[in-house]
């Protein structure tokens, strides 16, 4: 019976597992090489906008669909919640053939179709296609200036014109580059284990998609004779863009003609460098040197405190044990500062049991983080594999609960000295962090489910996300808090008193100076801030991973000190309740980040239109904002308790 249960649990994590790591592959593990004149078939994503960042799918609006009807491409876990619906589409393009095709005529286009072209045109949706794996991109010039983008408009607006036109031909240059190397040969399929075998004799020769750009237009046609066409049929290539009495107006009772061309070109780009067009930043050289100056200055700032710091400690513990070796009887008379407080700086805190929760769940999105950007800046995180972030911080984050709850039961027994409750700390610590999230992005979809967005998680995609936490993330949790009740337990270098002592009075509240200490770890990250929510919120590519490795490593040195500095100042002026200041003197970055989040939305963003549009940032920020402050504070905390521990187990204390 218990191996039938086993067996049953193993098959059920099998298929969970599955499940979440479709489509979590490697970056250079999927070329594809294409012979002369084979089909090649171009995919559909969500229609998205800077202005609603309400993805909707592509086939909401009134286009031509595929011969053999829409087929949903594999999706894995990231790319379900970021709101990517990848659909087949109508283009089918021959490789280095160069043709211009029809694809369909629609109906009269009714009241309703009508009204939602014109909502989408003007709140600048964008059409996402790929091929190959790559999107689409347009380039314009501006000023002189040229802008790439990737995907195109729905349609149009012009300035002088009361009216909108469609975008309904679509003229597609791709990039090839002819590939020369060794076959390769699969063996072993069914359930054999599969092996790969080069053959160095055996050559294949093709062509490499290394390129795939688009430029839209529209262009009025006669329906009645397009209608005498079948799809796929050639058409006369057009010139674009061309004047708005030869473009397709959006109106009532108007029939769209939907048709394409395709150029293929040579190139030079091999593919491994394929995404270098879509990494690449206008301006990155002045990025980089602000980025580097902020950099050194913040390395200056943190070197000073730091010496100051140490030069501060060695002082007076140097002082102190003079003192124990030339007047130990006028010891006690001497005594001032954090020495003062030897039998109440190990006193339990107030809620003590939501500091551990706080700083286990810390720990396991701590790891995560250090895990995935230590993966994306060795590579592994490639741009063109959708989703695979996302997936791999959900993996992480599940089975790093054995680290929350080992840390949150151990630090439990330390404060109360006792592994009584150790259960309720590591289910609270499995719940916490987890139903936050749960119920932000619940009130979130609600909203996206009223407004038909795909960005709205499925009913299924929410039983799936259930199930890995409660048969994954939770059993690992409870798993680590059993762990951590058989650990070594932490032990005080001093006596705490049965009654606590009076904390003198200030003229200022310690919580000013916690709240301001978060304006320093502030500064190490501010600037890569802003280039992660451009790529989230502006739909741009986000590559520089080593980079942001480097501010982590510097967030986390900073966080540590400042934690470290404030907690002896408290400690210098007898304030014994350190636990808590510890923890908050760096988690409250948090509370800049999220303002810094309200103000971008507000100088930045300032095409995000509507509520619903509002509401969303709002919501993503604010999660964010609370992983920030979970993972920073539990960094600072456990530094202070470390220095704290360490600080007074150094001292000879009668």
């Amino acid at each position: 019976m218990e191996k039938a249960s086993l067996a049953r649990f193993c098959c059920l994590f099998v298929i969970l597992f599955a499940t979440v790591c479709d489509g979590f592959y490697l970056p250079g593990t999927y070329m594809h090489t294409y012979s002369n004149g084979e089909p090649i078939l171009a995919k559909v994503n969500s229609l998205t906008s800077i202005e609603t960042e309400l993805p909707f799918s592509y086939y909401s609006l009134p286009y031509c669909k595929p011969p053999g009807g829409i087929k949903k491409s594999a999706e894995n876990l990231g790319e379900l919640l970021m709101g990517d619906q990848i659909d087949n589409s109508p283009y089918r393009f021959k490789m280095n053939q160069n043709e211009s095709l029809y694809l369909c005529t629609t109906s009269p286009l009714n009241e309703n179709e009508v009204k939602l072209l014109k909502q989408r045109t003007r709140d600048l949706y964008q059409v996402n296609m790929i091929l190959d794996n790559l999107p689409a991109m347009r380039y314009a010039t501006q000023n002189g200036i040229k802008i790439q983008w990737t995907g195109y408009p729905v349609g149009y607006a012009p300035p002088l014109s009361n009216e909108d036109y469609i975008i309904n031909h679509l003229k597609f240059k791709v990039l090839v580059h002819e590939y020369e190397g060794s076959g390769v040969v699969l063996l072993g399929t069914g359930d054999e284990t599969m092996a790969v075998v080069q053959e160095p004799e055996k050559k294949l020769n093709g062509y490499e998609i290394v390129g795939f750009e688009v430029i839209p237009c529209s262009i009025k046609r006669d329906p009645e004779a397009m209608k005498k066409l079948k799809m796929y049929d050639i058409v006369d290539p057009v010139n674009c863009p061309v004047d708005l009495e030869k473009s397709q107006i959006i109106r009532e009772q108007e029939q769209v003609s939907f048709t394409y061309e395709v150029e293929f070109m040579k190139s030079d780009i091999r593919w491994p460098s394929r995404w270098d067009a879509y990494l690449k930043m206008e301006g990155a050289r002045v990025h980089w040197f602000s980025i580097m100056n902020s950099l050194m200055v913040i390395f200056f700032l943190a070197g000073i405190v730091f010496v100051i710091f140490l030069r501060t400690v060695r002082r007076d513990l140097t002082r102190y044990e003079e003192l124990d070796k030339e007047a130990q009887a006028q010891m006690n008379e001497e005594l001032s500062g954090w020495k003062l407080v030897v039998s109440d700086v190990f006193r339990e805190p107030t809620c003590s049991k939501l500091l551990c929760v706080m700083v286990g769940d810390g720990t396991q999105i701590l790891g995560m983080a250090v895990v995935t950007i230590i993966f994306a800046a060795l590579g592994f995180m490639s741009p063109a594999s959708r989703g695979m972030l996302l997936t791999g911080m959900i993996i992480l984050y599940l089975f790093l609960g054995i680290v929350a709850g080992y840390v949150g039961v151990r630090l439990w027994i330390t404060v109360k000295g006792t592994t009584e409750g150790w259960r309720s700390v590591s289910w609270s610590c499995s719940v916490f962090f987890p139903g936050i999230v749960f119920v932000i992005l619940t009130a979130l979809n609600f909203v996206l489910w009223g407004s038909k967005s795909t960005g709205a998680i499925p009913i299924s995609l929410y039983f799936i996300l259930l199930s890995l936490w409660f048969c994954i993330s939770v059993p690992l949790t409870l798993l680590g808090g059993y762990l951590g009740t058989k650990a070594e337990p932490i032990t005080y270098p001093v006596r705490t008193n049965q009654i606590p002592r009076e904390i003198p009075a200030r003229k200022y509240p310690s919580w000013l100076l916690v709240l301001g200490a978060g304006t320093l770890p502030f500064g190490t990250l501010f600037i890569e801030l802003f280039f992660i929510l451009s790529s989230i919120w502006l739909g741009r590519f986000y590559y520089v991973f080593g980079f942001l490795l480097v501010v982590f490593i510097l967030l986390v040195v900073v966080c540590a000190e400042v934690s470290v500095v404030l907690t002896y100042m408290h400690l210098c002026v007898e304030d014994w309740q350190w636990w808590w200041k510890a923890f908050f003197a760096s988690g409250s970055v948090s509370l800049y980040v999220f303002m810094y989040s309200i103000n971008y939305l507000i100088f930045d963003l300032r095409s995000l239109s509507g509520p619903v549009s509002a509401m969303l940032y709002l919501g993503y920020s604010l999660i964010m904002a609370i992983a920030i402050m979970l993972s920073t504070g539990t960094i600072g905390f456990l530094v202070s308790f470390y220095f704290v521990h360490y600080l007074f187990s150094s001292v000879k204390i009668d």
